[in-house]
């Protein structure tokens, strides 16, 4: 027999799950992710829910990544998988073909409020009629070859239009840059659309999943606070990287670039393509070359070699840093650090 004691105790039990709110029996959604910074978002909208999977880990690259067994299976169970988009996940095309009715793929690249940049070309960025020249000069016997990945293709929209129906890096009329994560903007506007398909696929959960969105962008605006007066001494410093993928970056901030070494990380330039890259240092008088940690620097070291032109590292994807929701302000923060540490100059 209860005594009153015990009745006590067991109203106060009562009391305290009325007070927690509702009991959530049911598990969260499976989510993956494609690549770092895109699973770094998803996992700050998750916080104190679940963890996405991710797909692309450590220092792989979405261009031309091969899935494990783990990876696949990871794919055919999702509730929801978070890419940017058929332009640069080229691996996950189709397998999402194969998904089922249950499972909401979310391109990013295309959500509200999204930014897009055209493909920068000509000159040291090069561009299709480049590759299409030296396509023509292997035709007539010559050693260089088109270095071309798909990404780097003429395209003709206004710059910085909001997100239609561009594509991504493949070919065509419409294509648009796809490294939208690297402007923050675009990434509170990722949180958004993160935090919406959270709430679509697990309702009960939907005041967490925006509730966590909000504290996530705050602190995106923070960031962004940070970086613009941070980085505003670099304006007119000019720089080449490792490959076009900074475009957001730069743009967002007011920076220099001035060209890539290469078009497609993964093949070697040819010799015509460093000659070029060495011929823009010296008339520009670039002051740094950035290779990635992903890849060699031996490349970069070539085209530098003999000048003043220091080396230096960056990483649009953050290859060496830990994975979760902390990742993707830390890579910023690195992109902003790594800039500084090679071109500010001695005054």
């Amino acid at each position: 027999m209860l005594n009153i004691k015990s009745i006590g105790l067991v109203l106060a039990g009562f009391m305290t799950c009325l007070l927690a709110g509702p009991v959530l029996a049911d598990e969260p959604p499976l989510v993956v992710a494609s690549i770092k910074p895109i699973h770094s978002l998803v996992a700050g909208v998750m916080e104190g829910v679940g963890e996405p999977y991710l797909l692309v880990k450590g220092g792989g690259s979405p261009h031309g990544y091969v899935m494990k067994p783990t990876d696949a299976q990871a794919v055919a169970d999702a509730q929801l998988l978070f890419w940017i988009g058929e332009g640069l996940e080229t691996f996950l095309m189709r397998p999402i073909e194969t998904l089922g009715e249950n499972a909401d793929v979310v391109e990013l690249g295309r959500v509200p409020g999204i930014v897009v940049l055209p493909l920068r070309e000509g000159g040291a960025w090069d561009s299709h009629a480049h590759a299409e020249h030296e396509e023509h000069a292997e035709d007539e016997g010559h050693e260089e070859h088109a270095e071309h990945d798909g990404h780097e293709d003429h395209a003709e929209h206004d710059e910085g239009e909001e997100h239609g129906d561009s594509h991504g890096h493949d070919h065509g009329e419409g294509a648009f840059d796809m490294h939208v994560w690297l402007d923050p903007q675009n990434a509170g506007a990722m949180a958004d659309a993160i935090a919406d398909s959270l709430a679509k696929a697990d309702p009960a959960r939907a005041e967490i999943y925006r509730a966590n969105a909000l504290q996530l962008q705050e602190r995106l605006w923070a960031l962004d606070g940070e970086l613009a007066p941070s980085l505003a001494p670099l304006k007119d410093r000019p720089y080449i990287v490792f490959h076009d993928a900074y475009q957001y970056f730069e743009s967002r901030y007011n920076l220099s670039p001035v060209g890539s070494i290469t078009l497609d990380p993964h093949r070697a330039p040819g010799a015509k393509r460093l000659i070029e890259i060495r011929d823009k240092i010296q008339e520009t008088g670039a002051l740094c070359v950035f290779t990635e940690p992903q890849f060699s620097p031996g490349v970069a070291e070539t085209v530098v070699e003999g000048s003043q032109t220091k080396l230096g590292v960056l990483d649009p994807l953050g290859a060496e840093i830990p994975d979760g929701s902390d990742l993707y302000f830390t890579l910023l923060e690195n992109l902003g650090t790594n800039l500084k540490g090679c071109l500010q100059t001695e005054s």
